[in-house]
């Protein structure tokens, strides 16, 4: 969770910023109670909204044996609650783990996914889901999308405000004068950098989530070999996801996004900074380095 607190920080030091700049630390209090209130409207309901966004059925033990007793034999393994399983009627291979806590959690799978995966391949994804769930990064991503959220609307609504001309006033003296233009100056760069650092930490925070996900799949499973296959068959298949968008592709095991790109843009530094992924090649390669 020091990633969450660094970003909680970054967000204060923002709105400070930008509040006393604007004279009114009003502002402040604002943007805590705001992040507050979104937090927890995000934390009751942001799995509703992901699964409504993906058109996903929730299916019971009848519905599909197979995948019903694969996860919950994964769940005893981990010592998890059963999650509820839902599928999402899509030719691309994916699957996303959801849910505020173990008790309150769900596992979604597309179609594609069941028809083009072995058994032991769709261990691994399902492992690695719910390795997810007990390390609890769906709150902790959840969190992160909002206080992103956050900065990104502090940052719109100071640029708004020095547009129209908020920040003049008349009667400073000269040092006084040249101390207020020196924080405005610095206030405006950082309401342009802010959101960009920002989205650089979630996805930074996105990437780590999802190699701690991938080890512990693999120790769960004790076959690193089923997940490293199925992120390989995931990675190379063609067909779009059609139910993902940017606001869901970082929940997804796979981007769906990212991996129908040219594999050379991986490589690239300023790419990969913008990956809410890390490169498949490096997942399937830290998986066969384990050594169980």
């Amino acid at each position: 969770m020091v990633f969450n607190d660094l970003f909680l920080v970054f967000v204060m030091i923002i709105g400070y910023i930008f509040s006393t700049v604007m004279e009114n630390y009003f502002i402040l209090y604002i943007v805590v109670a705001f992040s507050i209130i979104s937090s927890f409207i995000s934390y009751w309901w942001s799995d509703k909204i992901v699964l409504k966004m993906s058109d996903a059925k929730l299916i019971k033990f009848e519905d599909n044996k197979e995948l019903y007793r694969i996860v919950e034999n994964l769940c005893i393994t981990a010592g998890l609650p059963l999650p509820k399983i839902y599928i999402i009627n899509d030719t691309a291979p994916n699957a996303f783990a959801t849910g505020r806590d173990p008790e309150h959690a769900v596992v979604a799978v597309t179609s594609g996914l069941l028809q083009k995966l072995e058994r032991n391949e769709l261990e691994g994804v399902i492992a690695h889901e719910l390795s997810h769930i007990g390390n609890r990064d769906i709150l902790l991503a959840t969190v992160v999308t909002v206080l992103v959220g956050v900065i990104v609307l502090l940052a719109d609504w100071f640029r708004r405000w020095t547009f129209w001309g908020g920040g003049r006033r008349s009667g400073d003296d000269n040092n006084s004068g040249q101390i207020k233009l020196i924080i405005m100056i610095v206030a405006i760069i950082l309401s342009i950098l802010a959101p960009l650092f920002a989205y650089l930490m979630q996805f930074a925070i996105s990437r780590k989530r999802e190699f701690a996900a991938d080890a512990d799949g693999a120790l769960l499973t004790r076959y690193p070999e089923g997940l490293a296959s199925a992120l390989e068959k995931i990675s190379a298949d063609t067909e779009p996801l059609e139910v993902a968008n940017r606001a869901t592709a970082h929940m997804y095991i796979a981007s769906p996004f990212e991996g129908k790109r040219d594999g050379r843009a991986k490589k690239r530094f300023f790419a990969r900074a913008f990956m809410t992924h890390p490169p498949v090649e490096e997942r399937i390669a830290a998986l066969r380095g384990i050594n169980l």
